[in-house]
């Protein structure tokens, strides 16, 4: 009997072990499955047991990324944003004053300077036309500015500063005021046809005197007249350019074949055209007594 019982109770007892140890393996296997889903971050050392807060349970749901990991990842797929662009340095653009198809005494007055120094050949009428037009885009040209034709402060305060202010008879088209040249030193002795890019103007002159003053036109930016000093090297009363086809009056030759001579074309168009580098003198009647006066061998200065 009391062998049975013995028999019995250690059946239970080994029932009672394997039932443990069943229980034990589960528990073994819950903790390797839920630090399987941790290990890239946090492997524990060998023969430590690790905590609860490390080893969640199999019904635990793995932890979501943490906001800045999402962050990071974002990010890094995302291409980076391109800077913010500087505000422009740019320099706004001149206010404009006078534009073509303006009317008014300021259009008349603006003619008027324009004449003054060559520019502007017709009688002031007050009307930005384009004539007008054209004019104002050669003055801008030859100062190195925007040549768009129409009057910005710029350009008025450059003419302004290169002119005075017309007279009456000037605005009615009765008179024309222009600058005196200012004379190059090299002009103040000997006899010496003295041109000048500035005011467009040739002066006569002997030992420093100014014996008469002329407009004159000169080549374009293809063909430019050039600069220095010179002799005239010889004349040709009639002579026809062989390279052109044209006529060239009163040609006094002073740089190979620049020369200074009257031209009909100056006279009919002014400023709007252009030599070939030869200087133009549109008044006839000067040109002709000017031609009489002047010598082979005379000095000729060209210069701004």
């Amino acid at each position: 009997m009391w062998g049975t019982r013995q028999v019995g109770g250690d059946m239970l007892r080994n029932a009672g072990m394997r039932t443990l140890a069943a229980a034990a393996a589960i528990v073994v296997a819950a903790v390797t499955a839920g630090c399987k889903a941790e290990a890239a971050t946090d492997t524990p050392t060998a023969g430590s047991t690790p905590s609860a807060a490390a080893t969640p349970s199999a019904s635990t749901p793995p932890a979501s990324p943490s906001p800045s990991a999402s962050a990071s990842a974002s990010e890094s797929a995302e291409p980076s944003k391109k800077p913010s662009p500087s505000p422009s340095t740019e320099q706004p653009a001149p206010k404009v004053i006078m534009a073509p198809g303006a009317k008014g005494e300021q259009v008349r007055e603006l003619q008027a300077r324009l004449a003054q120094i060559g520019w502007f050949d017709d009688k002031p009428t007050g009307t930005y036309g384009p004539v007008t037009t054209t004019a104002v885009k050669g003055f801008q040209g030859k100062r190195g500015l925007p040549a768009t034709g129409s009057t910005d402060t710029v350009t008025w305060q450059r003419l302004l500063g290169m002119t005075t202010k017309p007279t009456r008879a000037e605005l009615d088209g009765k008179d024309v005021k222009k600058p005196q040249a200012k004379l190059d030193q090299r002009c103040m002795t000997g006899r010496v046809m003295c041109i000048s890019k500035t005011t467009r103007t040739l002066s006569w002159m002997i030992d420093g005197k100014v014996l008469s003053t002329m407009d004159v036109r000169f080549g374009s930016q293809y063909t430019p007249t050039r600069e220095g000093v010179f002799k005239v090297g010889w004349k040709s009363r009639d002579h026809v350019s062989t390279l052109y086809d044209t006529p060239m009056p009163y040609a006094m030759f002073f740089s190979g074949g620049q020369a200074v001579h009257y031209s009909s074309d100056f006279a009919a168009r002014g400023y709007n055209g252009a030599s070939h580098g030869c200087v133009n003198v549109r008044d006839k009647g000067a040109i002709a007594a000017l031609f009489d006066q002047v010598r082979t061998g005379d000095k000729v200065v060209v210069y701004w």
